[in-house]
């Protein structure tokens, strides 16, 4: 359950499952099993199944993705602006220009009611795009790897805010402030010499809860959640906090949480409400499949190359501008927070509907073009100087290679310099 191509099979079969069966004969059962409500009345928590998917287990997933970003800020690749800048600012390309080719699309096509749906296009989603990166970038510098990774999780960030700022109705600010105390709590006993998980696991189902009462989504608490853990070694562990609460909980993410969203979101039915035609024949659908597959590319590259040419900055080691062909279309693969936001975005069946299905055509879109440019660039010769910088690149491993990471955060990211330490030391 660690490796990202695991995940990511896992995440297509119950996809898959979800539209067979909202597509069958039985189809009925499936949106029955969706909508069935549990959970106690009395706290406002008699949630129907989808809804727990959304709000509940992923918020797993969402605090796994905490977890990820501490590490990179604290001790990994964005802990360098320098050397993160370009990959930060590509993602910020690569979620503005999808947004913009959406709005434009639904106003052009007479339905700025759709115009609610603008941020959904603009997610990636970091299981599929390393699953898809893992198994067809074989023989590619592994520091493919990590600048995908980078604006991924930058991209997951400025989704998150998004999600925050634009998509909570109401807020209540007494609930708002029982969940932050709970996360306060939760960043000081998690700081502890021994954790202990018998006290911390109730203590983030407390911020999880009145983080929903509140009004803001509650994957929120699972980053807020992440984001405590500490990313240096503070009590003489083998590995840091970050890495050994990412081994225990990636496997619940990848191996429950995740198929299990994906297989009550992902359940679109195309024989009802009109039929293909009429579900497809949406302007939501051209203007998401539009972002995803073509935006995505054009944000991705087209800030790395005006980046490059007019500032100091410039792409790591081993990496040219074609190499970011396939890493555009792997960003277009917008699965698992795509759906989250296309959820939020519409309260109509139709609009979601439609949105659901461009969601799941354009990733499928865009991981096929990914994999067929990846073999591409991998068959390609590559020069000693690929990002251009006027020095030799430095030798690095390969996509694939034995010592190549899995997928877990590294638990030794090289030397953090001792004036880090310093600033970091409550971390």
């Amino acid at each position: 359950m660690t490796q990202e191509t695991t995940g990511g099979f896992l995440l297509i079969g119950a996809a898959v499952l979800a539209l067979v069966w909202a597509n069958s004969p039985a189809r009925e059962s499936y949106f029955s099993l969706t909508e069935l409500v549990v959970g106690p009345s009395a706290i406002h928590l008699d949630l129907s199944l989808g809804t727990w998917a959304a709000d509940g287990l992923l918020a797993i997933f969402f605090f796994v993705v905490g977890v990820e970003l501490k590490h990179e800020f604290v001790a990994g690749s964005l802990r360098d602006v320098k050397q993160a800048g370009v990959p930060m600012l590509a993602a910020v390309g690569g979620m503005a220009v999808p947004a913009a080719i959406y709005a434009a699309v639904v106003v052009l096509a007479g339905d700025p009611g759709a115009l609610s749906g603008w941020a959904i296009p603009a997610a990636t989603d970091i299981a599929f795009a390393l699953a898809v990166l893992a198994v067809f970038g074989r023989g590619l510098p592994s520091a493919l790897r990590t600048f995908l990774l980078t604006l991924a999780v930058v991209d997951d960030l400025l989704a998150i805010v998004v999600i925050a700022v634009f998509y909570t109705d109401e807020l209540h600010l007494q609930y708002l402030a029982v969940a932050l105390a709970a996360v306060a709590v939760f960043a000081v006993l998690v700081r502890m010499k021994v954790m202990r998980w018998y006290l911390l696991l109730p203590l983030a189902l407390v911020a999880w809860a009145f983080m929903h009462e509140a009004g803001i989504h509650a994957t929120i608490a699972g980053v807020l959640l992440g984001l405590t853990v500490p990313a240096i070694i503070r009590h003489g562990e083998e590995h840091t906090r970050t890495h050994e609460l990412e081994h225990h909980i990636k496997p619940i993410s990848a191996g429950i949480a995740l198929p299990v969203f994906a297989f009550f979101s992902a359940g679109v039915s195309v024989v009802d409400g009109g039929g293909v035609g009429t579900i497809l024949g949406q302007p939501v659908v051209l203007a998401i499949v539009l972002g995803l597959v073509v935006g995505k590319v054009l944000g991705v590259l087209g800030v790395t190359w005006v980046v490059t040419k007019i500032t100091p900055l410039r792409l790591p080691d081993r990496i040219g501008v074609r190499d970011l062909l396939p890493v555009g279309l792997l960003a277009g693969i917008g699965f698992t927070v795509a759906l989250l936001i296309a959820e939020l975005s519409f309260t109509d069946s139709e609009h979601t509907s439609g949105a659901k299905a461009a969601i799941l055509a354009a990733s499928l879109v865009a991981a096929v073009l990914a994999a067929i440019t990846l073999r591409w660039d991998a068959g390609e010769k590559r020069s000693r100087d690929m990002n251009e910088d006027g020095v030799l690149d430095s030798e690095g491993t390969d996509i694939g290679d034995p010592d190549e990471e899995t997928g877990l955060i590294d638990p030794d990211p090289g030397p953090i310099p001792t004036e880090t330490r310093r600033q970091d030391s409550g971390d």
